[in-house]
């Protein structure tokens, strides 16, 4: 069962009543292990809590018998003193027990942490291989290489589109208007589900012919892919309607997985050895949906949103790869990879200062066509937001915005709108 929507949510609930009801019983000695004392026993005996060692209330033996004649039963039930404390022990820790579990699915709801047991334990592992990957061409690279060489007089042909099958998301939290993928990226080595929405005109008979342009949704860590869709930020809900009165451009939401290693933040960068993350979320998920939708297929129409470690992944890919993307939002993120505790390109020195969006936009041959916006409260992302502004030069554009929330979901869902109204700005209709 997933651990994101009402079904599991329901099940704790249930189990939380079932062992209060549990306690409440022994409390009421109806327990299953025993009877308290003052209860009158099975059968008739006297109340336990009535009967002397030896003798009955009026110093026979229960139920009559005969004095120093061995009643059958009366030894287990002075035995049961030890069992019903330890049946008592074990109800309360239940209790705790189901008490806590109901609270987590709570807060995992509200912020789609862990869509599954795998992630919520650590033991997923969504790297096949780590090859490594071929010279990036640009966002649609391979297409237009093999064109290129075609028109050259080679004898060359356009890659073909790779079909993928969808079917309904896995988590409950999500939208049945939003397509699921389960992607094996063939430059990362890495598999994982893609989810996908399509704007209203999509399906228009009178945008048929027309290309849309896309934004990869990139949750923080850790996350699943499923928080941008589900009640934690609700995206399609919250810009359907302004995409339908033009307010905001009509774009495809992509929202793919981003935790790769278990325990471990990749950092979105590809590590030798360890993960290709860069690749998979640039490369095999942009090119996933080039070949199953009618997706713009220029850089300047690609653009990325992202919050907390996502944040950090969406300026850092933006800068990295301006021949892939036209924009990033970033919302209360960070420069220096360390800023996430388990960050993989954290550990190693080099890894730190090459993964940061501000090293690579000053190290850059020549200013990117970027344009970000930085979300951040003093203390938390604005800081780092004003280091990229400085930092910048033509044509490269950083817009930094205070915010006063906390670094919690509840700050970054009211953001949604203001955000892609100024990426309709950078990427509009067309």
């Amino acid at each position: 069962m997933n651990l994101t929507g009402t079904p599991f949510f329901v099940l704790t609930i249930l189990l939380f009543v079932g062992s209060i009801a549990l306690a409440m019983a022994q409390w009421r000695g109806r327990g299953v292990f025993g009877w308290v004392p003052g209860v009158r026993a099975p059968g008739g005996d006297a109340p336990t809590g009535d009967v002397p060692d030896g003798g009955g209330p009026t110093g026979g033996v229960p139920g009559g018998g005969v004095p120093g004649v061995a009643v059958p039963g009366a030894g287990a039930r002075r035995g049961r003193g030890p069992l019903r404390a330890l049946s008592y022990l074990g109800t309360i820790l239940l209790c705790q027990f189901t008490a806590v579990a109901m609270v987590f699915v709570v807060v995992n709801n509200e912020n789609q942490l862990y869509d599954n047991w795998g992630d919520l334990l650590g033991t997923s592992n969504h790297v096949r291989a780590v090859p490594v990957p071929p010279k990036d061409e640009g966002l649609a690279g391979d297409r237009a290489a093999a064109s290129a060489a075609a028109s050259a007089g080679a004898s060359a042909t356009p890659a073909p589109k790779v079909p993928q099958a969808f079917h309904t998301p896995d988590s409950d939290a999500v939208p049945r208007s939003v397509k699921q993928a389960d992607l094996k990226g063939k430059l990362s080595g890495v598999d994982g589900e893609v989810l996908v929405w399509t704007p209203p005109q999509y399906d228009d008979p009178a945008y048929k012919d027309k290309t849309f342009p896309v934004v990869e949704l990139l949750a923080g860590y850790p996350g699943a892919s499923s928080a941008w869709f589900g009640d934690t930020m609700d995206a399609a809900k919250q810009l359907e309607p302004l995409m339908k009165s033009g307010q905001v451009t009509p774009f495809i939401l992509v929202s793919p997985r981003v935790t790769l290693l278990g325990k471990t933040d990749t950092g979105c960068a590809d590590v030798p050895g360890k993960v290709n993350a860069d690749t998979w979320l640039s490369r095999d998920v942009p090119q996933m949906v080039m070949d199953n939708f009618r997706a713009d297929t220029t850089a300047d129409r690609w653009a990325l949103s992202g919050y907390s470690a996502g944040a950090h992944c969406a300026s850092r890919l933006a800068l990295a790869h301006p021949n892939r993307y036209r924009a990033a939002i970033s919302m209360s993120g960070y420069n220096d990879p360390a800023g996430e505790a388990v960050s993989l390109t954290a550990k190693d020195p080099k890894l730190r200062e090459t993964s940061n969006p501000l090293y690579i936009l000053t190290h850059a041959a020549t200013p990117p066509n970027v344009a970000l916006y930085v979300t951040g409260k003093r203390g938390d992302g604005l800081e780092d937001a004003t280091a990229l502004q400085q930092a910048a030069k033509s044509p490269t554009t950083v817009t930094p915005v205070e915010t006063t929330g906390a670094h919690l979901t509840s700050t970054w869902k009211p953001l949604v709108v203001p955000t892609f109204k100024w990426l309709t700005g950078i990427i509009p209709p067309r």
